[in-house]
């Protein structure tokens, strides 16, 4: 590494954006403490008391803490990776007790609930990757998938995971056993519709009323839903990329590879639309009287794009950490262009749609207007469920590639948008992402108060949690098994967004590839050092800018910039601002003369550049960068 540059310009009046920023990095470290206390027993594991169903909630308990040890990786207190460790540590053991877990691991769910699970243990590697301990498990756990491995989750010949439900114990057939009738009753599903097309004498909701209908559906469930592959089973991959993450084992590549090649063909022999669901011959529709859509978690029931195109996205993505090949998006684009090509024009209000209330709250007032809807979901009588894209999904196919059409892709999204992308709302999601049209109206240069606005949102919503703790009455028997992530205190899209030009990881199941990994050169750990605030303002393909400011008033901060978390990139050489002057000046002088602005440029020529903060000092920082010139890995501080 480089001889450190030194940061040079007073910051005079502190920018608001770095005391907002370094407040919510306090509050968020304030919150979490306070989580523990109310919801957490002293072994690190929830207070519950309530019922748990056959096979589904396991996912829940783990996304109460999902986000803390990105918090910790971005700069949060020093402790709180090792008590992120404890809880999933903690939870782990209740989890097992209650009959979800074999050997540490999902003893046999669906991977859209799988991947939102795993976020927790994936981050916690990202975070800490010289712990052995996680490492061990990262290992294990990815060996449930590998041709030959007892669980026989997977067959070599077919290329396809036998069961939609899979885990420790392998292919777990069937469905939950709570559906096994599924009537009319189901209340809670009614929006989502029929779960299959095609069951004799069921055509409507009304229909599964009759319990000898209701019988059929279940049984058509157990038989079409419980066997054979399904698209979201994709999001696996990530177990075997974020093992091969640690010493890039040949064995975790090649099965990675091979299943997301599987599924490519098959999207390519289904006119370039990737098809939900795999029979156990290895034949798509083999289930399904043919079709292509009807799998579990897929086209047709429950959530279409939601699952299918996040599955995509985020195997997609593997990919490319993988192999640095960009042409591994490929299947997930065309999946998304197939979606926006056949979008409408339409108001949120007036067009049913089944997940209504993240549209709400995420466009507030706009769900009036006319915008972009796309379909979300297909049945035999073609696409429905028109709503307005998730930009978290184009978003990260540009995050991974950085190629003009995929950036294009999202601009033409803005032009066919009813609402204004730069207006930031209050509000946080399950995933707690939703932000993207104002970050990339900030990014596009016609949004200059984003960060203000959005670092005001992050607190607004960081206290609104803590308040909803402070009146929390429910006791433990009672707590819907949701009730924790919706209290959770720790936001880190914010965060995430301004200080790494990351946009929030995929939730149902994603890895984190930073843009910008800090380093605390003095403690010898990742994040931000105390007092440091960091604000990205530019992203291009071969360029990262950024400004430091050390709001400390008499502490030097040491900070390491490394060019992605998973160290891919090379900083060719740095833009460093610079000034001159006789700041701060005499002291019988009413002010001092500012210091005259410059700039010199620094060769690198590696992935990590040290900056040495003076106290009360700001740089800016033009990064110059060569993409995926290394291996992707989890980097260790040393």
């Amino acid at each position: 590494m480089n001889e450190p540059v030194v940061a040079e310009i007073p910051i005079g009046s502190p920018p608001a954006w770095a005391i907002m920023q370094r407040r919510l990095f306090d509050v968020m470290d304030e919150g979490w403490w306070l989580f523990r206390e109310r919801y957490c027993l002293p072994d690190g594991s929830l207070r519950y008391a309530g019922p748990v169903q056959s096979r589904d909630g396991a996912d829940d308990f783990y996304e109460a803490f999902v986000n803390w040890p990105v918090l910790y990786q971005l700069g949060g207190a020093d402790d709180l990776i090792d008590v992120s460790k404890w809880h999933w540590e903690g939870v782990t053991r209740q989890l097992t007790d209650l009959g979800f877990l074999v050997d540490e691991f999902e003893r046999g769910y669906d991977w859209f609930h799988l991947g939102e699970s795993m976020i927790f243990f994936y981050s916690l590697c990202a975070a800490d990757p010289t712990d052995e301990v996680f490492r061990e498990r990262a290992y294990r756990f990815a060996e449930l998938y590998l041709p030959g491995s007892p669980a026989a989750n997977y067959d070599p010949v077919t290329r396809t995971i036998r069961a939609p439900h899979n885990g420790a114990g392998g292919p777990r057939w069937g469905i939950n056993d709570e559906w096994r009738t599924f009537g009319a009753n189901q209340e809670r599903m009614r929006i989502f519709g029929l779960p299959l097309s095609g069951v004799p004498g069921i055509s409507s909701w009304d229909d599964l009323k009759d319990p000898a209908n209701a019988d059929l559906m279940g049984a058509e469930m157990i038989r079409r839903l419980g066997a054979g592959d399904t698209a979201v089973n994709l999001a696996a991959t990530t177990l075997t990329a974020n093992a091969w993450l640690y010493d890039h084992s040949d064995r975790f590549a090649a099965w990675t590879l091979e299943y997301l090649d599987a599924w490519e063909e098959r999207a390519k022999a289904n006119g370039g639309l990737l098809p939900d669901n795999v029979g156990p011959n290895g034949i798509v529709g083999e289930l399904h009287d043919g079709r292509w859509y009807g799998g579990k978690y897929g086209w047709n029931w429950p959530h279409g794009v939601y699952s299918v195109g996040s599955a995509a996205c985020v195997a997609a993505l593997n990919g490319v950490v993988l192999t640095g090949d960009s042409k591994r998006l490929d299947f997930a684009r065309q999946l998304l262009d197939h979606l926006y090509e056949r979008g409408i024009s339409g108001a949120v209000d007036e067009t049913d749609m089944s997940i209504r209330d993240r549209w709400e709250a995420e466009l507030g007032d706009d769900c009036a207007n006319p915008t972009l809807l796309i379909p979300n979901r297909h049945s035999d009588d073609g696409w429905f469920d028109y709503q307005p894209p998730q930009l978290g999904l184009p978003m990260w196919l540009w995050q991974a590639s950085f190629e003009s059409s995929d950036r294009d892709r999202l601009s033409k999204l803005r032009e066919r948008s009813g609402y204004d992308w730069r207006t930031v709302r209050d509000f946080r999601n399950k995933e707690d992402a939703g932000h993207e049209a104002p970050w990339l109206a900030y990014l596009a240069g016609d949004n200059p108060g984003y960060p203000e606005a959005m670092l005001g949102v992050a607190l607004s919503q960081v206290q609104r949690r803590m308040d909803l703790m402070a009146v929390d009455t429910v006791d433990p028997a009672d707590m819907n098994i949701h009730h924790w992530q919706r209290h959770n205190p720790v936001a880190t899209e914010a965060l995430l967004q301004l200080t790494t030009g990351t946009p929030q990881l995929l939730y149902n199941g994603g890895l984190l590839p930073l843009r910008v990994l800090y380093l605390d050169a003095d403690r010898g750990r990742p994040g931000l050092p105390p007092d440091v605030a960091a604000l990205v303002d530019t992203v291009e393909p071969d360029r990262t800018g950024l400004q430091l400011v050390n709001l400390s008033a008499t502490q030097t901060r040491r900070v390491i910039v490394q060019a992605g978390s998973f160290g891919t990139d090379r900083i060719d050489e740095a833009t460093v601002s610079t000034a001159t002057g006789e700041y701060p000046g005499p002291s019988p002088a009413y002010t001092s003369t500012p210091p005259t602005p410059g700039s010199r440029t620094v060769v690198v020529d590696g992935n990590r550049l040290e900056v040495t903060m003076p106290p009360g000092r700001t740089i800016r920082l033009d990064l110059r960068l060569t993409r995926n010139t290394y291996r992707a890995a989890h980097l260790a501080l040393a």
